[in-house]
């Protein structure tokens, strides 16, 4: 398929609804909408935005689900210049302390409830400055406007001044994702990059305008809106979004949408497999799409679930979601054990981690990407930047891969402290920060293991304070009430020391081992 002439997530949509207005573009929470409407409804929330003043080069922030109304508040803040800064529906008043000053967004459209998260009573007790809340269903409050309420305003061709709404090198979003330091940090990623990369990531998947994209991962993981959402657009398919990933729902919302592309995590394609309802005649309508994992992992995805044309990939936020993409037309076997080879305009390089030596084919250590790579951390995390990138532009991932002799990535192993949890990742800094404030304890420290279910278990190691006692009921507690519900350790381990190296630093590679043999430990109720 031609590449849009579009270089902004704005003017593709434009030019998805010059092409074909009545072509589905959507489908969520009841909802379903066109090209062409999604253009009316994103051009209503920038009439509105403008009308705040909310400018190029501003940020507009979103907790919101993966419904429609955040592809409109989206498209809407980047139709008025401003980047779009979307913020997980697991944030706790806690994270949201940090990630909402952190931004600095002018303005945030929020749920008011999800799950067990109360949005509109975090933000309604919270000092938020001079940023203005705008809350999905909701009543209107004295403090907050409600978003229902917008539609009064809506704004037919609205149209910018040149000069006023977004270049294709300006911000498109920022992203926040967990790393090795305590808190998260702001990945910008550029209105060019999220295009571009996207189309590519579409046609390694054989996307064309009559597939209808499932996808149950959020919107606010470059997993969706940096890869799902322009990889389907730029090839004018339909999105099916499913606000929160429910095996027996997302089977029912795959049959009855006749799905053909999914993006899928081993958790999720585990949970259809094991669902009683499941008949592989309810996906046997699904043809492509993208998952992460092991071999096995893919092979039960693409063989199991019927997904003859399921593309293994690699990636990061700071790649634009993948760097690598296995081509759907590849025999199975080829795309369970690789990553596929870079996409146009990524560049990879490995080096050795001893003595900095580039390897060649077939030599395996530290990854380096460099091409579709964001531009640098924004707010707090703008200080690794001189660490996370190299002088000659390249992204140091922290992971473990080659070049096969084909020219295909094969991803080994990650080499950082990061855990990737379910397809997330965590930051073992920031579990151990929160274990920390704890009363009773002294010393703590969070590691990932192997896990089939979850990608990776988080396992906490918690050494009380003298002749003081815990539980791991009472830690798991105390986690709750400051992180979201993916970073709760999954087995707490209670010691009198944590092991150190003879210079005095945390041994967690041996942590590491004693984890895998307490998960192992099935007897324990998550604590010993």
């Amino acid at each position: 398929m031609k590449p849009p002439f579009s270089r902004t997530l704005p003017d593709l949509l434009r030019e998805r609804a010059e092409v074909d207005s009545d072509a589905l573009a959507a489908v969520g929470g009841g909802r379903r909408v066109t090209y062409g409407e999604l253009l009316e409804r994103s051009e209503m929330v920038a009439s509105v935005l403008a009308g705040r003043g909310i400018a190029r080069g501003d940020r507009v922030g979103l907790i919101v689900s993966n419904r429609i109304e955040w592809l409109e508040i989206a498209f809407g803040a980047m139709m008025s210049g401003a980047v779009a800064v979307p913020f997980s529906t697991w944030s706790t008043r806690k994270e949201l302390e940090f990630l909402i000053p952190d931004s600095k967004v002018k303005m945030l459209f929020s749920l008011s409830r999800f799950g067990d998260r109360n949005f509109a009573e975090d933000l309604g007790s919270m000092n938020l400055g001079e940023v203005k809340v705008c809350l999905l269903g909701s009543e209107a409050t004295s403090k907050f406007e409600r978003y229902e309420d917008l539609a009064g305003g809506v704004a037919r061709d609205f149209r910018l001044a040149p000069g006023e709404g977004p270049s294709a090198f300006d911000d498109a979003f920022v992203l926040y994702t967990s790393g090795s330091t305590s808190a998260p940090k702001g990945v910008r990623l550029k209105q060019y990059g999220v295009v571009e990369n996207g189309f590519n990531i579409g046609e390694r998947q054989g996307l064309g305008a009559t597939d209808r994209v499932f996808l149950s991962a959020p919107l606010f993981w470059s997993y969706g809106g940096a890869n799902a959402l322009p990889a389907t657009f730029s090839h004018g398919g339909c999105l099916v979004l499913m606000e929160k990933f429910e095996a027996a729902h997302a089977l029912d919302i795959i049959e009855q949408e006749k799905c053909t592309a999914i993006y899928t995590l081993p958790g999720m394609t585990n949970a259809l497999l094991r669902e009683p309802g499941f008949d592989k005649r309810r996906t046997a309508s699904l043809r492509t799409g993208l998952t992460i994992g092991a071999a096995k992992d893919f092979l039960a995805a693409a063989k199991d679930l019927g997904i003859s044309e399921l593309c293994n990939v690699y990636g990061a936020t700071e790649t634009y979601g993948n760097c690598a993409v296995a081509w759907h037309h590849w025999s199975m076997e080829r795309r369970a054990h690789c990553q596929g080879p870079l996409l146009p305009g990524q560049e990879i390089r490995v080096r050795d981690e001893k003595t900095g030596e580039i390897l060649g084919a077939g030599r395996a250590g530290m990854v380096e990407i460099r091409g579709y790579v964001t531009p640098g951390y924004s707010g707090a995390s703008a200080v690794l930047n001189g660490e996370a990138f190299t002088e000659d532009g390249y992204y140091r991932t922290g992971d473990v891969g080659m070049v096969d002799e084909d020219g295909a990535f094969v991803f080994i192993g990650r080499s950082v402290e990061m855990i990737k949890r379910a397809g997330i990742n965590v930051s073992p800094a920031e579990i151990e920060d929160v274990l920390l404030t704890h009363d009773v304890i002294a010393a703590a420290a969070v590691v990932g293991v192997p896990d089939s279910e979850r990608g990776e278990a988080i396992v906490a190691f918690v050494v009380p304070k003298k002749n003081a006692a815990i539980t791991g009921d009472e830690i798991r507690t105390h986690c709750r009430a400051a992180l979201s519900k993916y970073k709760i350790p999954d087995r707490v381990e209670i010691r009198t020391a944590l092991p150190l190296t003879p210079t005095g630093k945390l041994a967690r590679k041996e942590l590491k081992q004693s984890a895998v043999e307490a998960m192992s430990d099935r007897t324990a109720d998550g604590v010993r």
